[in-house]
């Protein structure tokens, strides 16, 4: 099964770890200097230059974040709406 999380871009529900509300991880500076960290390595897809919500994933033995439009809240209802079927 796979989720749309935003433009074009669609990953598989079973790889995903987490799904995070961008501004709750802003408020903490670790999570900032995390964030900070990804992007400079390049671990992360920017899916829109509006960011609600951060979506990790483990792909292929690795770690990559997406920075989606669309609120983790949104994302989480998707994935109910489709594991429940209604």
């Amino acid at each position: 099964m796979f989720l749309h999380i935003g433009a074009d871009t669609e990953i598989r529900v079973k790889d995903i770890v987490g799904i995070f509300d961008i501004k709750s991880l802003m408020t903490s500076k670790t999570a900032q200097s995390f964030l900070n960290i990804v992007q400079n390595e390049d671990l992360h897809k920017l899916i829109s230059k509006e960011i609600k919500s951060v979506i990790i994933t483990e792909e292929n033995g690795k770690s990559l974040f997406y920075f989606s439009p669309i609120s983790s809240v949104a994302l989480q209802k998707r994935i109910s709406h489709y594991q429940t079927g209604f």
